[in-house]
């Protein structure tokens, strides 16, 4: 039973609240490091911090009061000139607040929280009687070296060494068809499917770093430097909508209703023989003012679910300041475009991928202070994490002003750990060695620290990027820096599609993998390798045909192709025939989930259209070796 029986609904309100003001406070807080004279912004931590001690006050939870009140009365004394800001004062400050956070997660379950760790409020209480605290920052203790979980999220094909095929089997594609259409069958048999690969397990959750102790003239807690708060707990189920957009939602609501009517008024009257050209034009301008009502609720139901992506980009500030502290570096971390907005649902699957990225950045990217001097530069870093809408999509970037990556580092790291053969690196340019980072147990540490060496972190983020429909990409100049860019769609609710045919069937392909669509002349087809190309503007790309990948064969040759950009690599994808463009909502198959298929589509003329997991049939593809020769492509 709740702790907080009979106040739950308070309860909510505080934590959300309370939350929000508490990661304002952190940020300010670092700020205040940057400008300890700054008056007015100790103030206005003071107030912050007050009012979730009120809130806690309200609530009688008195391990909470006993801590934020010795954390305010560091606040006045600081206030009051009594006490200068310092590193130690800053970490002590820090702790406190993050312990605050840890209760506030133990309430959310209903649970009064424990009493806050005696080192903690030893450590106050030496603040606060002026005693001198350490300004050393926490060392990164090693950790003991261990195997990384295994990871199955494929490595870019250019990249990857010949696998073996699994035991497990492809889609039947023939009992697929029947299950989704009644009484329907694909016009062309499907071929004996092909091997696939096992599905891979879940990602691993990001590690947060190992708690260090901190030296204090008294007892000062250990502190996990880098850790900040982690999505793979349960999701948040509420959302705070703006009443401005309820009420469009509301308005647009009445406004089909009385269409509706309309076209009930207008149904009566043909049925009754009345298709004059009067009524058959008023049942037009009915149905095209509905079709745009219907848009428009469509497009105000979205922005309920979009939050500005700043909800999230705060937390990263204090990640940043605590693993630089660790590390012994000087890092700003400036955020920009934090109002853009994206949908809730891929704010929170953010999170991960964001936290490796950052402490990458501070841990990977920057140099110590000495090294930058010695290369020229100022001793403090410049991490810059924006976010931008670009059309239909958001662009998020991470980028740093550190010493860069080599590509030919990059690879020689990869055949030493026996990720990739020295035959497949030598296929690799510049870029390609770039994302090798991305490999499951790719590391550039030799030893395994709290923070990093694990060859984990990377991975997560393109597996859970590639959950998200999104794109990852990486731009790096040797002792410049590093920008790595990631492109996601608005929403995941609605997903715009190209619609293609192979062997008679329709399939709908993610729109944002599409860069062109061009003719395929049989002659322009060149065998590299064994493998079909083409060259396109000077670039040499590998050719696939959707009917060879879905395990079929062709029922004729391709007249056209899809020019493809997957996480890794670009491709074109060889089809019959096109649809056309469409926005569809997905829904899951029931007691199925065949390899390369995403789901299921309704189309204009009540068909069912499979949406396909390109990543997915790509993988499983090259995994069953999976070729297409020239010869199949340009005979007729």
């Amino acid at each position: 039973m709740s702790e907080f029986a009979g106040m739950e609904e308070l309860l909510q309100d505080f934590l959300m609240e309370s939350t929000d003001l508490l990661s304002d406070v952190d940020n300010k807080l670092v700020e205040l490091e940057k400008r300890p004279e700054d008056k007015a912004l100790l103030n206005d931590i003071f107030r912050g911090f007050h009012t979730i001690k009120g809130g806690a006050g309200f609530l009688n939870v008195g391990p909470m009061i006993n801590l934020c009140h010795r954390t305010e009365n560091l606040f006045d004394k600081l206030r009051n000139g009594q006490l200068h800001i310092t590193a130690g004062i800053m970490d002590v400050i820090l702790d406190a607040t993050g312990i605050v956070r840890d209760m506030f997660g133990t309430m959310g379950q209903g649970l009064m929280p424990s009493e806050a760790d005696p080192r903690i409020l030893a450590a106050l209480d030496a603040a606060l009687a002026g005693e001198a605290l350490s300004e050393e920052p926490a060392a990164a203790e090693p950790a003991p070296a261990a195997a990384p979980a295994p990871v199955a999220t494929p490595a870019p094909a250019a990249a990857a060494a010949p696998q073996p095929a699994s035991n497990g089997q492809g889609p039947d594609w023939n009992q697929l068809y029947q299950a989704v259409t009644p009484g329907g069958a694909p016009a062309a048999p499907a071929a004996a499917p092909a091997p696939q690969a096992a599905a891979a397990p879940p990602a691993p959750a990001p590690v947060a770093a190992a708690p260090a102790p901190k030296p204090a003239a008294k007892p000062a807690p250990s502190k996990p430097a880098a850790s900040a708060p982690s999505s793979s707990g349960p999701q948040e189920n509420t959302i705070r909508i703006d009443t401005v957009r309820l009420d469009m939602v509301l308005n647009l609501s009445g406004e089909i209703g009385l269409t509706k009517n309309r076209l009930t008024t207008l149904r009566t009257e043909i049925l009754q023989g009345n298709r004059d050209t009067n009524t058959l034009r008023s049942l037009d301008e009915a149905i095209s003012q509905l079709d745009l009502l219907v848009g428009d609720l469509q497009n105000a139901v979205m922005k309920t679910r979009m939050q500005p992506i700043g909800r999230l980009f705060q937390k990263y500030p204090r990640l940043a300041r605590d693993l630089a502290r660790q590390l012994g570096k000087e890092v700003e971390l400036v955020l920009s475009g934090e109002e853009t907005e994206l949908d809730k649902t891929m704010i929170e699957d953010l999170n991960d991928p964001l936290v490796h990225l950052v402490r990458n950045a501070v841990d990977h990217g920057i140099e110590q202070p000495e090294e930058r001097i010695a290369a020229g530069k100022k001793p403090q870093a410049l991490v810059q994490l924006t976010a931008e809408q670009v059309g239909d999509h958001i662009l998020i970037e991470i980028t740093d002003d550190g010493k860069g990556m080599n590509a030919d580092a990059l690879r020689r790291k990869a055949i030493e750990k026996g990720l990739i053969d020295q035959e497949s690196a030598n296929t690799l340019d510049e870029k390609q060695c770039l994302q090798l980072i991305f490999l499951p147990g790719f590391s550039t540490k030799d030893q395994i620290s709290s923070v990093s060496g694990r060859g984990v972190g990377m991975d997560v983020v393109r597996t859970n990027i590639q959950k998200l429909n999104g794109r990852i990409d990486i731009n790096s100049v040797q002792g410049e820096g590093t920008r790595i860019s990631i492109s996601l769609p608005l929403t995941l609710a609605i997903l715009p599609v190209l619609v293609v045919r192979a062997c008679n069937q329709p399939f709908a392909v993610p729109l944002a993998m599409v860069r062109e669509i061009i003719t395929i002349d049989p002659s322009a087809i060149q065998e590299v390798s064994g493998k079909p190309t083409i060259v396109v503007r000077d670039e040499i790309l590998p050719l696939k045909t959707l009917a060879g990948l879905l395990g079929w064969e062709p029922t004729q040759k391709p007249y056209f192709g899809v020019l493809m950009q997957s996480a890794e690599k670009s491709f074109i994808l060889a089809i019959d025939s096109f649809v056309g463009r469409d926005d569809v909502v997905i829904k899951p198959l029931q007691n199925i989930r065949p390899k390369g298929v995403a789901g299921a589509t309704l189309s204009g003329d009540g068909s069912v259209v499979l949406v396909l997991d390109m990543e997915d049939l790509l993988t499983s593809s090259e995994a069953s070796n999976t070729v297409t020769r020239s010869a199949d492509l340009i005979a007729t």
